[in-house]
């Protein structure tokens, strides 16, 4: 009876070590890209703030660290997706880029068409693209491009 309570209420794992150790590699990757797209946004902000660029949306200035913070926000965002599709997709690496690049071309809508100065709708965009530039593929690259799952 012993061995039936122990084999009955014994815990059972729901997710193998080789699932999660992948993933651990894409969430690491995918702070540090963040991070370093986060810096690269400030430092393009700083430029173009240098060159006379008034980040400013119907008068309002936007603040220098909202950049770095948006940045990382986003990062963390593809990260949790690139989990997901780690978890659950049959090509993870291809729904992950797919997505994200879905995902970057609709975040350019907003900055063509608030108001503010061209100079302004341009480095917003640009500091999306140059966002996804650094860390989509390094998430990519983490991820793999077939599933191990059987779906």
């Amino acid at each position: 009876m012993t061995s039936t309570l122990t084999s009955t209420f014994a815990p059972t794992p729901s997710v193998s070590a080789e699932q999660v150790r992948p993933v651990g590699r894409v969430g690491r990757t995918g702070l540090v890209a963040g991070i370093g797209a986060a810096a690269a946004n400030l430092a393009a902000v700083g430029v173009a703030r240098q060159l006379d660029v008034a980040f400013e949306i119907k008068g309002e200035q936007i603040p220098v660290y909202a950049f770095g913070q948006v940045t990382l926000f986003a990062a963390i965002i593809g990260i949790g997706m690139a989990a997901l599709f780690a978890r659950r997709a049959r090509r993870p690496r291809h729904a992950f880029v797919v997505t994200t690049v879905v995902l970057t071309a609709l975040s350019m809508m907003p900055p063509a068409i608030v108001d503010a100065s061209i100079a302004t709708k341009l480095m917003l965009g640009l500091t999306h693209l140059l966002a996804a530039v650094i860390i989509i593929p390094a998430v990519a690259a983490r991820l793999a491009v077939n599933s191990t799952r059987r779906h």
